[in-house]
């Protein structure tokens, strides 16, 4: 780094010191814990502090208070103190009392609570000291959706104040704290307005909306009101250097006059690392040159600097020869004098060897690799799905893969192809976003397939048409029959799994054969041959012809299952000679797991429905699967103890076959054995950190019944792992004799919000569909988990205050982000 970039550096450094003032002298740890007496007796007028309650911290909020942790010094910088208040057991005041009370942060100034925040908002240092500058800045930093939002602020700050217009995709985001912080400092001086719609910077003539934005509006100069005021935009990345080097470079004057050798000059572009253009000029053309150089500055601003200089003033022969001089900011390098024809070539010429260089925060903060970096321009607020959906946004999805279905081509669809696949989704919702390139994926898989339409429908442009389907949650997957019998999907939104059960929804279900020819090549996988690559389980139930009662169970069982599993169903003549080739004797239940492991034969001893749809789905189970997120449900279900081991890789040959004998010859196996790879399924070390207070050795075999008690035995790491020691440590666990590693919580595994009635919130709104949100009446959200019970009312809170104050339209967590920016949203969702 050259050294007029060390003095600025250090001078911005400095300026931020003076500017925050916050003593910290002899501050060893700087996350303070309080008792409530002694916090809320701590509280100073005007001192801002972000206090988080908790009785007892579950392992789930560790990961959010590490954060709030590292967070501390950050916000010490803005004289803003970091909290921890540990409430007594016995304390049922307002914010220690609440259910679920550390899953709120809040924020105070002074003893009045001005913002609550939802942890889960604040996931790391990024996000916290955004979102706490943020409900602090609501007089300085103003948040807008719509071009009239940005006019009408244009209008009112001509011939006042200059505006620093800035669009990040999302709130909580690196970009996000660098605009707030920039915002702490220079807001007094400039107006701070922020946006995350994308195409409100569309909006503004802006023709790349894939990253955070920053254009500097020069409305203090303006004096027409019908115009908009010019705009420059910052090419930077945006961060807190970046943006307070664009600042200085905007509030430096467009056209410095020097009257002295160019080689002595030094203006703040040079000091910032950019070129210095002079324009020559003589007493005579004196207006016209200062025209030219006015004119060459707004073309090159944030680019070069531009000075007017006199020849009748500096006594160099060279100058006059030459209209133009160039100095660059690199030391040694001499000026160099040319003469050129117009204002074109200079602009050419600095836009060609411009050596504008990102200022690198070394000072600020320490490197960070490569992929944290990338990772962190993602962060996103709210859940991974939302952040999934922002990283692609700018990303068209290729709709025309499936048709799009209206109230009026609805219906008409469904009878004109024997089978059409309806996914019903809302354009604003994340969720539904993700769910729909999944689902594209499908169309594209299945394109060509006879009989067989992919379409969707858009619930926030249709709500009547899903009402009257019954759909009242998005996503909903549901396949249609000729027009009339629908059957509902319940799987993964996954493309493999829509796949297949679109697929086996085709065929009947049961499909029943007529011959043992078809009986026999259907559980080698071979008949229905179009599905052999989609399912690799057959079952196939065998009748006799006089058992009509089975049949008809087996039969409303397979309705009850279709999609789901390929089920096959003999009655025939011969029925008792084909289940006398597996050893069994109707009715009974063939199944065939894969082409290569044989057939098994089990006896149907229970023929009621009910009972053959519980059984079929515990047969389709592994004896000792690999547990994985998409199959967890499934053995969840079973409400069994878990006797997993835990490895990294794949599982020894020897351990295998000593717990696949384990499961063997056990009929209803009283507990699930089982095996979890955390290369393949990360998610795994989060469990085994929840288990143990530090992470053990792999492999790790592990006894845990979450249904009763939540005990967790370790079985001993100096005992080989086979069937005969395992018993024996299961024995002893009956017995009491063995003491369990850690008890987990008995807190129900809940979602942190309620699912909502979508529909239904539109109908309370009684609003028109694609309403601005500008003008939509302010509406409140279904009470979360843990809230107030009906009828009991209290005075309003301060932050409730605070909100009618200065805070009309802030609260940013309903903004969801949307591909390609396509649509406004209609209605904001504090539930996302």
């Amino acid at each position: 780094m050259s050294a007029p970039k060390d003095r600025w550096i250090s001078s911005f450094s400095f300026l931020l010191f003076c500017a925050f003032s916050i003593p910290t002298w002899g501050s060893v740890r700087l996350l303070q814990e309080l008792s409530p007496q002694e916090y809320f007796s701590s509280l100073q007028a005007g001192r801002a502090s972000l206090a988080y309650f908790s009785h007892n911290v579950p392992p789930g909020a560790q990961p959010f208070l590490e954060q709030i942790e590292n967070s501390a010094e950050a916000l010490q910088d803005y004289g803003i103190s970091v909290v921890k208040v540990n409430c007594p057991k016995e304390d049922v005041s307002r914010y220690c009392g609440k259910e679920n009370a550390w899953r709120k942060a809040y924020l105070f100034r002074g003893n009045m609570m001005i913002r609550e925040f939802p942890t889960d908002a604040l996931f790391d240092v990024n996000s916290i000291v955004a979102n706490v500058l943020f409900a602090l800045l609501f007089n300085e930093v103003k948040y807008i959706e719509t071009l009239a939002d940005l006019q009408d602020i244009e209008k009112a700050l001509k011939g006042r104040a200059n505006m620093v217009f800035t669009y990040v995709p999302a709130t909580g985001t690196a970009e996000h704290r660098a605009v707030m912080e920039a915002a702490f400092v220079y807001g007094t001086v400039h107006q701070f307005v922020l946006t995350t719609e994308a195409a409100l910077l569309k909006d503004t003539g802006s023709a790349d909306v894939s990253s955070a934005q920053l254009l500097f509006c020069h409305c203090q100069q303006a004096t027409d009101l019908a115009q908009p005021c010019r705009r420059t935009a910052m090419e930077q990345a945006l961060t807190l250097l970046n943006i307070h080097r664009h600042l200085k470079l905007m509030g430096a004057p467009l056209v410095t006059e020097v009257a002295e050798d160019p080689e002595k000059v030094s203006t703040v572009h040079l000091q910032l690392g950019l070129p210095l253009v002079f324009i020559l000029s003589q007493k005579e053309t004196y207006e016209a040159d200062r025209r030219t150089a006015e004119f060459v500055a707004w073309q090159l601003l944030g680019k070069a600097g531009v000075a007017l200089l006199s020849r009748d003033l500096v006594d160099l022969k060279v100058l006059l020869s030459s209209n133009v001089a160039l100095k660059t900011p690199d030391e040694g390098v001499p000026v160099k004098y040319l003469l050129l024809e117009d204002t074109e070539e200079v602009i050419t010429l600095l836009e060609e060897k411009k050596k504008v260089e990102p200022v690198q925060e070394e000072e600020e903060e320490e490197e960070e690799p490569e992929e944290e970096k990338e990772n962190n321009n993602q962060d996103i607020q709210d859940d991974q799905v939302v952040e999934a959906v922002s990283r692609e946004k700018k990303r068209e999805l290729p709709l025309e893969q499936i048709h799009i279905l209206t109230e009026d081509t609805f219906h008409s669809a469904l009878l004109e192809t024997a089978w059409t696949v309806v996914l019903f989704y809302a354009s604003w919702e994340a969720v539904s976003l993700a769910v729909l390139q999944s689902y594209i994926e499908v169309a594209a898989h299945l394109q060509g397939t006879q009989g067989l339409l992919l379409s969707g429908v858009n619930c926030w442009d249709w709500p009547g048409l899903c009402t009257k389907e019954n759909v009242t949650q998005v996503p909903t997957m549901k396949l249609y029959e000729k027009g009339e019998r629908s059957v509902l999907y319940k799987g993964m939104w996954a493309t493999e799994e829509m796949t297949s059960f679109i697929m086996l929804s085709r065929v009947s279900c049961p499909l029943k054969l007529a011959t043992i020819e078809e009986a026999e090549g259907y559980l080698r996988g071979e008949f229905p041959s179009e599905l052999s690559s989609y399912h690799h389980t057959w079952l196939l139930g065998v009748f006799s012809p006089a058992m009509s009662e089975a049949k008809e169970a087996f039969e409303e069982a397979g309705n009850i299952l279709s999609g789901h599993v390929m089920l096959g169903m003999y009655f025939g003549d011969d029925a008792l000679a084909l289940s006398h080739r597996y050893s069994v004797s109707p009715p009974a239940l063939l199944l065939a797991r894969s082409r290569d492991q044989g057939v098994e034969g089990i006896t149907l001893s229970k023929q009621s429905t009910q009972d053959m749809v519980q059984m079929i789905r515990y047969q389709l189970l592994d004896l000792f699967p690999e547990i994985t997120v998409q199959n967890l449900p499934h053995y969840w279900q079973l409400r069994k103890p878990f006797l997993i081991l835990f490895s990294d890789g794949d599982i020894g040959q020897r351990e295998s076959q000593e717990l696949l004998k384990l499961t063997k010859g056990r009929a209803q196996q009283a507990f699930v054995a089982c095996w979890l790879n955390l290369r393949k399924t990360p998610v795994g070390h989060g469990v085994l950190k929840a288990y143990f207070a530090t992470m053990p050795s792999l492999p790790v075999l592990v006894w845990v019944n979450l249904h009763a008690g939540g005990q967790v035995f370790k079985y001993p790491p100096e005992q080989s792992i086979t069937e005969m020691n395992i018993l024996s440590w299961l024995e002893k666990l009956k017995a009491g004799l063995e003491s369990p590693s850690s008890t987990l919580s008995e807190e129900d595994w809940k979602p942190p919000l309620p699912a909502y009635d979508f529909l239904q919130m539109m109908e309370m709104a009684e609003l028109p569909l694609h309403t601005s949100p500008r003008d939509t009446p302010a509406q409140h959200p279904p009470e979360s988990p843990g809230g107030d019970p009906p009828g009991v009312q209290e005075e309003p809170s301060q932050d409730t205050k605070a909100e009618k104050v200065g805070s009309s339209g802030r609260d940013l967590r309903g903004t969801a982000p949307r591909l390609a920016a396509r649509e406004k949203q209609g209605k904001r969702h504090s539930e996302l």
